[in-house]
C-alpha cells in the first residue's frame, strides 16, 4: 500500500471534522444478453459509508500523471491519500484548478479511470480500483450531498482553514471582498488563530500582534489605549473592524477571549474597507472574527494567574441543536483582577459575549452581543519629552504614575449579519452592528525636560460617552463570460458616530522619571462641559458605495481585480456649553484599487496592488491666513509587489511596499495652513510560518521601513527619519513538541526593534532593543479528561526599554511577567 501524506497539522484541518450527510456509490454496471432487452442483469456490490462534506477549499492542480496529482492535491486538501501504486500506474489526470470541495476536486482527477474512493476515518481517503466483468462498462462514482458547502461567495461558513502548524491561517476576511485563500488575492495578510491566543496567554490584541515582524504597539495620547503601528503608520482603537465591520470594536483595549481570528491586512484599504472613523489604518487593518460552535460540543474551563497577582477565569462553551444542528450558540465569559508586574498598577478586565448562528438551505445568519468593562488604576502613562536627549528608561517595574490616577472603559454592542443565495452563483447579504460605550478617566503623563528625569504632571479628567450604528448591504457572486471567470461584488455601506465628552485641564506639578513625587488632586485650570452628562462634541456620518469585479483567466492562473468605492464624509461639531453647531464637514472622495495575481507554479503567487487610504481632510486653524478652511479628504497611496510560497507544510510571502501620507502644514513665511506635507514609507516585507518538520513550528520575519518625510514646513525636515518609526524590526518565534515527553511543547520569541527618533528634527534617538520570551506546554489526563498547563514568560531579561516612540512620545515597555493557566475540557 502506498501512502501520499499530507502533514500531521493538515491531516487535522478543522474542515476534515466536518461530516456532512452523503454517500459515495461505486456501481458496476453489466451488458450482455440482458443489455439487448434494456435490463442489467448483474451488478457489483455497492460500497456506501459516510463522506466528508467539506467547506470548499482553493485547489491548483496541473494536468500531469495521477500519481503525481494525487500527492498535489493531499496536499492541498490536508488529506492522507492511500492507495496500491499500480492502479494509478501509466494513467493521468486532467488539470483541477477552482475552489471546491475536496471531493469534488477528487471527482475531477479520478474521471474516468475506474477508480473509486472511501474515508476510512476523518483525516484519510482510501482510493482502489473496481473490478468490472467483461462486457461492463464502468460509471463515474455517484456523490449524493445533502449538507453542500456554502458557496464561495458566502463568508459566514467560510473561515479558511488553519495552516500546517495551526497559529496562522491559510486566508481570511478582505474586507468587502469576503473570505479568501491569501494564494488567491493581491495583498499582503496574516490571521493568527485562536490556538495561537491560548497557548500565548495573550490577553489584548496588542499581544496577538505583537507576533507580527511588521506592527508594533503603544498607548495612546495620554492614556492606556493600544494603538498599534502598521508599516510605521498608527492604526487606532476605533478602527478595528469586527467580522468585516467597523464601529463595534472597544475604542481602547479589546479582550481576546470572544474571538477566533486576529487577522492583520497589511497596507491601506480604503476600498476593502472603507474610511476608517477615525482616520487611521494607512499602514494597515485589523479585523476580529467572533468565536462560533463547531460541530463538536465544547465545554473549557480556564484559571489563570499573572505577575504579581492577577487571578483570573474562563469559560468557553458551545453546542449546536436542532434538526441537522443548523443552530449554533457560542458562550465566553472571562474575569480577570489584581495587580500587574509594575509596581501598583492594577487591572480589571470583565468580559461576557454570545454567538448565535444559523446555517440553513440557502440561508445563513450570525448575532454576536457582547460587553466588555476594564478598569486600570494607577497605570504607568506615557513620557513626553522637551529636553535635549531621550531619558533612560527606568527599572522595567518602576511606577511614575500620580495615585489618584485610572481609566475606566465600558464597551458593549451587538452585530448581525445573514447571507441569501439568491442562486448557488449569487448571494445577498446585509449586516448591521450597534456600540455604547461609556469612558472615564483621570489622567497624569509626564513631561521630562533634562536626562537627569525632572519634569512636571498635570492632570486631565475626561468623562465620555460614544453611540455608534453601522451597517452594511451588497451582493457577491460569480458570473463567465467566454472564457473569463468574473466575481463580482457591489454594495453600500454607512456608519454614524456621536461622541459626548467633558474634561479637567488641572495644573502641573514638579516630579521626577526616577523618583516620582506624588500629590493630590491639582487644582482645575479649565473646565468645560457638564461632566455628570456629557454634552455632544461632534456626529460623523460615513456613507460609501462600492464595485468590484475580479477577473479569472487561465484556470485562475491569473486573477485580475478593479473597484472602486465611492465614499462622503459628514461631520458635525457642536459647543459643549450652547451646543450651537460650531463646525460643519462636507466632504467626498473616490477610493480606487487595482490588483494582478499570477500564479507561475501551484505553490507560487506573484502579486501588485495599487489601493489608497483616506482620513478626513483638515480644517485651517485658527491664527493662519486661511483659518476654517475646509479641505478634501486625505488621500495616502499604496503601491505594493510581492510574492508567496505554499509548500503545504511551510508558507513564506515577501513585500515591496511604497505608501505616501499627505498631512497638514503652515508655511513659516506666509503663515498659510495647506496639505503639502508628505511622509514616505518605502519598506520590505517577509514573512514566514507553518511546521516544516512534525513537531516544530515557525512564526516569524523581518521588516525594513526607510520612512522619512519628504515635504515639510518649509523644508527644514526634508529627509529625516518619520517619527516613531524604527527602520528594522523583526521576530523569530517556534514551537518544538519534545519526543522524549509526550504531549509536552517549548516555545521562545524573540523581538527585535530598531532605533526610533521621537522629534522631526531626529536629534532625540530611542535606542533599539530586542525582548525574549520563553513558554512551556503540558497536557495530561486526570479522571479521564484532558488538561492542559500553559506557561509563559515575557521579558525574560527584565530588559527596561522604550518599546515606542510613536505619536512623539514614549511607551516603555512591559517587565518580565510570567502567566500560568490551566484548562479542562469537560
Amino acid at each position: 500500500m502506498t501512502k501520499i501524506s499530507a502533514t500531521r497539522a493538515q491531516r487535522r484541518a478543522p474542515w476534515a471534522r466536518h461530516l456532512a450527510a452523503g454517500t459515495a456509490l461505486g456501481v458496476v454496471l453489466t451488458s450482455g444478453t440482458a443489455a439487448a432487452t434494456g435490463q442489467a442483469t448483474e451488478a457489483s456490490a455497492t460500497m456506501v459509508q459516510q463522506a466528508q462534506a467539506i467547506e470548499a477549499r482553493r485547489f491548483d492542480i496541473p494536468a500531469q500523471p495521477l500519481a503525481d496529482a494525487l500527492t498535489v492535491f493531499g496536499r492541498q486538501a490536508g488529506l492522507q491519500v492511500t492507495l496500491e501504486a499500480a492502479i494509478v500506474q501509466d494513467l493521468a489526470a486532467p488539470a483541477v484548478m477552482g475552489t471546491m470541495a475536496p471531493e469534488e476536486a477528487l471527482r475531477r482527477l479520478l474521471a474516468g479511470s475506474g477508480i473509486t474512493w472511501h474515508f476510512p476515518d476523518d483525516h484519510t481517503v482510501a482510493l482502489e480500483k473496481v473490478a468490472a466483468e467483461p462486457g461492463s462498462t464502468l460509471l463515474d462514482p455517484l456523490v449524493v450531498e445533502t449538507d453542500a458547502p456554502p458557496p464561495p461567495s458566502a463568508t459566514i461558513g467560510t473561515l479558511p482553514p488553519e495552516y500546517a502548524g495551526g497559529q496562522v491561517a491559510r486566508g481570511g476576511n478582505i474586507g468587502v471582498l469576503g473570505n479568501h485563500d491569501i494564494m488567491d488575492v493581491p495583498f499582503s495578510m496574516t490571521s493568527y488563530t485562536s490556538n495561537t491566543v491560548r497557548n500565548q496567554q495573550a490577553e489584548s490584541i496588542a499581544d496577538v500582534v505583537a507576533n507580527d515582524p511588521s506592527v508594533r504597539s503603544a498607548y495612546g495620547f495620554g492614556n492606556f489605549a493600544e494603538v498599534f503601528v502598521v508599516r510605521g503608520f498608527p492604526l487606532f482603537g476605533e478602527d478595528v473592524a469586527i467580522d468585516g465591520l467597523y464601529g463595534n470594536a472597544p475604542r481602547q483595549i479589546v479582550a481576546t477571549e470572544m474571538y477566533e481570528r486576529v487577522e492583520v491586512l497589511k497596507g491601506a484599504s480604503a476600498f476593502l474597507n472603507g474610511m476608517p472613523p477615525a482616520g487611521s489604518g494607512t499602514g494597515g487593518s485589523i479585523n476580529l472574527v467572533p468565536k462560533r460552535a463547531g460541530d463538536e460540543p465544547l465545554t473549557r474551563l480556564t484559571g489563570s494567574y499573572a505577575q504579581d497577582t492577577r487571578v483570573g477565569g474562563h469559560v468557553d462553551f458551545a453546542r449546536r441543536f436542532g434538526r441537522d444542528d443548523m443552530f449554533g450558540l457560542r458562550v465566553n465569559g472571562a474575569a480577570r483582577d489584581g495587580t500587574t508586574a509594575v509596581d501598583d498598577e492594577e487591572r480589571y478586565t470583565h468580559l461576557g459575549s454570545i454567538a448565535f448562528d444559523y446555517r440553513g438551505e440557502d440561508t445563513r445568519f450570525t448575532l454576536d452581543a457582547a460587553s466588555q468593562r476594564q478598569r486600570i488604576d494607577q497605570g504607568r502613562p506615557v513620557v513626553f519629552v522637551t529636553g535635549t536627549s531621550v531619558p533612560d528608561a527606568p527599572d522595567s517595574r518602576h511606577n511614575y504614575a500620580r495615585s489618584f490616577t485610572y481609566s475606566e472603559l465600558t464597551d458593549s454592542f451587538a452585530q448581525a449579519k445573514i447571507e441569501h443565495d439568491i442562486t448557488p452563483a449569487l448571494t445577498a447579504y446585509a449586516q448591521v452592528g450597534l456600540r455604547y460605550m461609556e469612558e472615564e478617566g483621570d489622567y497624569s503623563s509626564v513631561t521630562v525636560t533634562d536626562a537627569a528625569g525632572n519634569g512636571t504632571s498635570g492632570r486631565l479628567f475626561v468623562p465620555r460617552d460614544d453611540v455608534s450604528k453601522s451597517g452594511q448591504l451588497g451582493l457577491r457572486g460569480e458570473l463567465e463570460t467566454g472564457p473569463v471567470l468574473h466575481r463580482f461584488n457591489l454594495g453600500l455601506a454607512a456608519l454614524r458616530t456621536t461622541n459626548n465628552n467633558s474634561f479637567i485641564f488641572g495644573a502641573d506639578s514638579p516630579t521626577n522619571l526616577y523618583d516620582p513625587i506624588d500629590a493630590p488632586l491639582p487644582p482645575t485650570i479649565i473646565e468645560s462641559g457638564d461632566l455628570d452628562n456629557p454634552p455632544k462634541v461632534s456626529g460623523s456620518t460615513l456613507q460609501s458605495a462600492f464595485a468590484s469585479d475580479t477577473l479569472s483567466f487561465y484556470d485562475e492562473r491569473v486573477l485580475v481585480l478593479v473597484g472602486l468605492r465611492a465614499q462622503k464624509v459628514l461631520v458635525d461639531e457642536f459647543d459643549r456649553t450652547t451646543q450651537d453647531k460650531t463646525n460643519e464637514y462636507d466632504e467626498s472622495a473616490v477610493s480606487p484599487v487595482v490588483g494582478i495575481v499570477v500564479k507561475p507554479l501551484p505553490e507560487l503567487s506573484l502579486y501588485a496592488n495599487r489601493i489608497e487610504g483616506l482620513a478626513q481632510g483638515d480644517t485651517a486653524p485658527s491664527g493662519t491666513v486661511n483659518a476654517g478652511e475646509i479641505f478634501p479628504p486625505f488621500k495616502s497611496t499604496q503601491y505594493e509587489v510581492g510574492a508567496k510560497l505554499d509548500l503545504g507544510d511551510l508558507g513564506a510571502s515577501l513585500a515591496f511596499f511604497q505608501t505616501t501620507q499627505p498631512s497638514g502644514i503652515t508655511d513659516p513665511v506666509t503663515n498659510e495652513f495647506s496639505v503639502d506635507g508628505e511622509q514616505r514609507n518605502r519598506g520590505i516585507e517577509f514573512m514566514l510560518y507553518g511546521e516544516p518538520v512534525e513537531g516544530l513550528r515557525l512564526l516569524g520575519g523581518a521588516t525594513f521601513n526607510d520612512a522619512i518625510l519628504t515635504k515639510t514646513a518649509g523644508g527644514d525636515f526634508d529627509g529625516n527619519d518619520a517619527v516613531g518609526v524604527p527602520r528594522y524590526q523583526a521576530n523569530v518565534g517556534a514551537e518544538w513538541d519534545l519526543p522524549f515527553l509526550e504531549r509536552a511543547t517549548v516555545s521562545a520569541r524573540a523581538l527585535y526593534t530598531g532605533t526610533q527618533f521621537l522629534d522631526e528634527a531626529n536629534d532625540l534617538k530611542v535606542p533599539a532593543w530586542t525582548r525574549f520570551d520563553l513558554g512551556a506546554r503540558l497536557v495530561r489526563t486526570i479522571s479521564g479528561r484532558d488538561v492542559a498547563f500553559i506557561l509563559n514568560v515575557e521579558n525574560v531579561t527584565d530588559l527596561d526599554y522604550w518599546a515606542s516612540a510613536q505619536g512623539g512620545y514614549l511607551t516603555q515597555g512591559r517587565p518580565l511577567t510570567a502567566k500560568l493557566s490551566v484548562s479542562v475540557d469537560f
